[in-house]
């Protein structure tokens, strides 16, 4: 039944409005025979950002990843948002063709009666919180099968498992530029990671023919390399490692790449500790810098996320400890390192946190959510605010 003015009037009588004070057009709702059958769960209303509604509407994707044992995310192209679903008290309906209080004004509708239809209703709606993308996954598929080189037993076994871009967009719970961007942090090929040694050995070519030839670390020549080391290694092989290594630049038409004496230093010092549980930091630090191209100098600084010194040990150490091996978790990170050292100072544990940092959010903050700080010798330190097992 639809309702006439004199019905509506009579309903504000009751209800003791004023209707000079309301729009002068009437919206009566009814439920139509498709909806009146419908549940609350048949419709599901996403809240979105206006950076995303526009993304939308200039016809890019929303992607919904995640296994079935995982918290679903949801995707752009750039930028990866836990999924979480908002209960409401208010009953929300969906009616198309609704016209808004501004809309009414702006047609200067008169004493008009507009009957509308609801499509369907929900009792609560998705709402986007940004987090960091959830990346450990993709070292450990790439970790199945590392690249040892052509010569390798496992380049003969076709069985052995490879990755395309769309595997692990498929995969992985993050955008893809995100997804993009760690492939080059862990220095993947063809989506592959290179197995260490055999990164190393690239790296030893590299830098014995940049001594033999008295180059410039700042100028090395891509085809000469090319065509010095292509008889021993794969030339793709040899220009990705210039790639983790360099940074590649045009001159006068030929190509060269500035090696970065901090990446190799690293590497090298990488090589050094993983043989070895723990390390008499002074004889380290004394190998470390022989290993090294001459003209490089070793520092402490670029084993950030790498190695951490314990400076309470007679003699010092030094021991290997890699970001990227620990939890993803806040917690859980946390929790892994208090159970490694029971007192941090902010610049020890600042480079493994670092990466737990989301917009707009300090280490001060972490720090303060996470530990509790006191005074030591005159130095602030952290331990945990939770009794570590």
């Amino acid at each position: 039944m639809k309702r006439t003015r004199d019905e509506v009037d009579a309903t504000l009588q009751i209800a003791k409005l004023n209707a000079a004070e309301l729009l002068p057009a009437v919206h009566c709702l009814g439920f139509g025979p498709g909806a009146s059958g419908a549940a609350a769960g048949d419709f599901c209303l996403l809240e979105l950002e206006p950076t995303l509604c526009q993304q939308l509407e200039d016809g890019h994707s929303l992607v919904i990843r995640g296994d079935k044992d995982e918290q679903a995310v949801l995707c752009s192209k750039d930028k990866t948002y836990d999924l979480k679903i908002a209960d409401t008290s208010n009953m929300l309906l969906f009616i198309p063709g609704c016209k808004t209080p501004d809309q009414l004004k702006k047609e200067d509708s008169h004493c008009n009666i507009i009957h509308t239809e609801i499509f369907g209703f929900s009792n609560n709606y998705w709402e986007l919180r940004r987090r960091r993308p959830k990346l450990k996954k993709l070292k450990k598929l790439l970790m199945e099968n590392p690249y040892e080189g052509p010569d390798s037993q496992k380049e003969k076994d076709s069985n052995s498992s490879k990755y395309t871009t769309e595997d692990l967009l498929d995969q992985i719970q993050a955008s893809e530029e995100e997804i993009m961007t760690q492939l080059q942090v862990l220095n993947a090929c063809y989506w592959r990671i290179l197995e260490f040694d055999y990164e190393m050995k690239l790296l030893n070519h590299v830098t014995q023919l940049v001594d033999s030839e008295s180059w410039s670390f700042g100028k090395v020549p891509l085809n000469t390399c090319l065509q010095e080391l292509g008889p021993l290694e794969p030339e793709e092989m040899i220009e990705h490692c210039l790639k983790c290594y360099g940074k590649k630049y045009v001159d006068e038409g030929e190509v060269y790449f500035e090696l970065d004496a901090d990446k190799i230093c690293r590497a090298a010092a990488r090589m050094l500790l993983q043989n070895a549980v723990k390390f008499n930091l002074a004889e380290f630090q004394e190998v470390w810098q022989q290993s090294v191209p001459e003209g490089m100098v070793t520092s402490l600084d670029q084993l950030k996320g790498l190695a951490l010194v314990d400076r309470h040990s007679r003699p010092e150490i030094i021991f290997l400890l890699k970001v990227d091996d620990l939890p993803e978790d806040n917690q859980e990170r946390f929790n892994s390192l208090f159970s490694l050292r029971e007192k941090w100072t902010e610049e020890d544990i600042a480079p493994y946190i670092q990466d737990l940092c989301g917009e707009k959010q300090t280490i001060g903050a972490l720090l303060t959510k996470y530990s509790h700080s006191s005074m030591q010798n005159g130095v602030k330190v952290y331990n945990s605010r939770r009794p570590i097992s």
